[in-house]
C-alpha cells in the first residue's frame, strides 16, 4: 500500500496537535515501506548557538513514523509510540531536514522503525559516472529508533 504525498499531507493536518503542525513538516514521499518528510528550516527551532533544536528532530522523527506506518497500513489508524532513543551526531544550522522513516518489522499490533535525518544539501550525491547518486546516503544529523503500539 501507499499514500500519496496529498494524503500522507492531509494526516498531518487532521490528527496532529497544532505545536507539531507548527513545525511546517511536509511529506516528500511514502510507500509501504518507509516515509520521507522535510522539517523546513525556522530560526523559532534553533536553539541558543544557532542549531535546530533537538527537541524539533525528536518530534520530526516521532512525525514521520506515523506516516511511514499510515502509508504501510493504507491509512491512519490508531497508534502510539512505546518507545523512542535519538543520537544527534552533528549541528544542523539552516537548512531544511530530510526525515527518513524505515519500517523494519510491521506487526499486528506492533511496529520497529528506523529513522535517519539528513540535512537536505548533504542528502544527494553525484555519482562517479556523473549521474545522480543515492538519496539518503548523506551525513546524518541525527538517528533514531520507534516502537508502536498499533490498535
Amino acid at each position: 500500500m501507499t499514500l500519496t504525498t496529498a494524503e500522507a499531507d492531509r494526516i498531518l493536518a487532521d490528527h496532529f496537535a497544532p505545536w507539531v503542525q507548527d513545525l511546517g513538516l511536509s511529506t516528500v514521499e511514502a510507500d509501504e515501506h518507509h516515509a520521507v518528510l522535510r522539517l523546513p528550516w525556522s530560526d523559532r527551532l534553533a536553539r541558543e548557538g544557532g542549531a535546530l533544536s533537538g527537541q524539533a528532530l525528536m518530534a520530526a522523527a516521532d512525525t514521520a513514523c506515523v506516516i511511514a506506518l499510515s502509508a504501510a497500513r493504507g491509512g491512519f489508524g490508531p497508534m502510539t509510540t512505546v518507545q523512542q532513543s535519538t543520537t544527534f551526531q552533528r549541528a544542523v544550522l539552516a537548512r531544511d531536514v530530510l526525515v527518513h522513516a524505515r519500517i523494519t518489522k510491521l506487526g499486528r499490533r506492533i511496529a520497529f522503525l528506523d529513522i535517519t535525518l539528513v540535512p537536505e544539501d548533504t542528502e544527494d550525491t553525484e555519482g562517479a559516472d556523473g549521474t545522480a547518486g543515492t538519496r539518503g546516503v548523506g551525513e546524518p544529523a541525527a538517528h533514531a529508533t520507534a516502537v508502536y503500539a498499533l490498535g
